[in-house]
């Protein structure tokens, strides 16, 4: 490392982690949770504040992009989209912390913005940031968004098509929720002692919530690197929001099942059922690549069960061996993410009408293979982390009409505390605005037992 590097490394400010961090998520278009893992994990140096101020930053200038750029250009002759890159993300992080961080005072918020303009050598702009930022702190109070798209920083065609599948108010409240900071979610594995794991974890400075109704499930704030959480080494905590928990809890399995997850990786619900399982059975986890199924095998390490396997394989080949060897398949299946937007906020803007239609496709594709793993009686369990019907309701309604299953009542499997009447048909669409989850589809059939592949395969369905 030159000099110049380690000074920098030495001066680096939470703000100008920020900063880099998005450059490459906004201007170079990488995956933002990808970005925010590695520069989080080289800057473990940084004092704790520095960094959480620095994911905030990311984070919230990502999350509202449309009002923070809107807001900017209110007060700027110099539009964003013709400013410099470097004076372009300075202004969207002093903007977003004079719009929407209350305990950071204006004054310092344009400061430190300037300070980073002189550090980035770009000196002679330093009166522009000033200016800009000095004009909004004026006038933000007059500052009115001309639409939802822009208030909610949610782009008009996504917000569109919510409001076609579930009206305009609970779009809204969607796009609204997505907007809120959450703790992490995790799920207790059955043989970790929930009283000894909160204590454990509280005892490391990690403020732990408990979720009424769901004795397995934790929500975490205030920790630095989850990573170094005792609990999380010691396989008592597995990273997993709770929609996606609802998988297992749709179709528990019988002691002694054999489970086939097609695209499991990380691994969180294939190890949620070799856990369900009590160490009998087995759950064979595959996904598409090797790096996949690393990172499989690297939480079946961690949390230590033995009756759980990775295995690389394309869920689009169909597995001659594996035909009707299935009491449950798991087919979480790629999708568009919009259900996870509060995670992974750039999702909003990658997405098309377009990849929407591909992906739904693609979840067909794939559904026309691996029902052919379910033994007769057995169950798919169809799942997406979205809410778009396109992908959801609708392709659970096609895989009813064109294969020997029908849906399963799950009404009974949540204790009450989800009461949707989609449940008796087998179907469950969970929003973030009106479940504490991100937002989640899952559908479970059961396999006919007196319909033959070979009378599908010959039209007499």
């Amino acid at each position: 490392m030159t000099n110049k590097n380690h000074n920098r490394q030495e001066t680096m400010t939470g703000r100008e982690l920020a900063l880099d961090m998005l450059l490459e998520i906004l201007e170079k278009g990488e995956f933002c949770h990808i970005i925010k893992r590695q520069a989080l994990s080289k800057y473990q140096y940084l004092p704790k504040k520095e960094r959480a101020l620095a994911a905030r930053l990311t984070d919230g200038v990502t999350e509202r992009l449309l009002s923070v750029d809107y807001a900017i250009n209110q007060v700027s002759r110099t539009k964003t989209a013709a400013m410099k890159p470097v004076i372009r993300n300075i202004l969207r992080i002093g903007a977003y912390q004079i719009l929407y961080m209350d305990k950071i005072p204006d004054s310092a918020a344009c400061n430190e913005a300037v300070k980073l303009a002189v550090k980035r050598r770009f000196t002679g702009l330093k009166g522009f940031v000033n200016g800009v930022l000095r004009s909004l702190v004026r006038e933000k109070e007059q500052i009115r968004f001309p639409n939802s798209s822009i208030r909610l920083s949610m782009p008009e065609w996504i917000l569109s098509m919510w409001a076609a599948d579930y009206g305009i108010h609970v779009a809204e409240e969607i796009a609204a929720a997505f907007l809120k900071e959450r703790p992490t979610c995790v799920r207790l594995n059955s043989g970790a002692s929930p009283e000894e794991t909160i204590t454990s974890l509280e005892n490391q400075g990690v403020e732990v919530t408990r979720l009424d109704g769901f004795d397995d499930i934790l929500y975490l704030a205030g920790y630095d690197h989850l990573e170094e959480l005792e609990a999380f080494q010691k396989g008592q905590i597995q990273v997993q929001d709770l929609s996606s928990t609802m998988v297992c809890r749709a179709a528990p399995p019988q002691a002694g099942s054999f489970v086939l997850d097609v695209c499991g990786a990380p691994g969180g619900k294939s190890i949620h059922m070799a856990d369900l399982l009590s160490g009998t059975g087995m759950v064979e986890s595959r996904d598409l690549t090797w790096q996949k199924v690393s990172m499989i095998e690297e939480n079946i390490g961690r949390t230590g069960f033995s009756n759980i396997r990775a295995k690389e394989w394309d869920a689009r080949r169909l597995d001659e061996e594996m035909r009707e060897q299935a009491d449950i398949v798991l087919a979480d299946l790629p999708c568009s993410g919009l259900g996870i937007i509060g995670r992974k906020p750039d999702i909003k803007y990658r997405a098309t009408r377009e990849s929407l239609k591909d992906l739904a496709n693609l979840q067909r594709e794939i559904l026309s293979v691996v029902w052919k793993y379910v033994k007769p009686g057995g169950r798919l369990v169809y799942s997406t982390c979205t809410i778009n019907r396109q992908e959801n309701q609708d392709n659970a309604e096609w895989f009813l009409e064109n294969f020997p299953f029908e849906p399963e009542d799950i009404s009974d499997r949540f204790s009450g505390i989800f009461c949707e009447p989609s449940l008796k048909q087998g179907m469950l669409q969970l929003l973030p605005d009106r479940h504490p989850c991100d937002g989640f589809f899952l559908a479970v059939f059961r396999r006919k037992v007196s319909i033959t592949e070979s009378s599908i395969d010959d039209g007499k369905m």
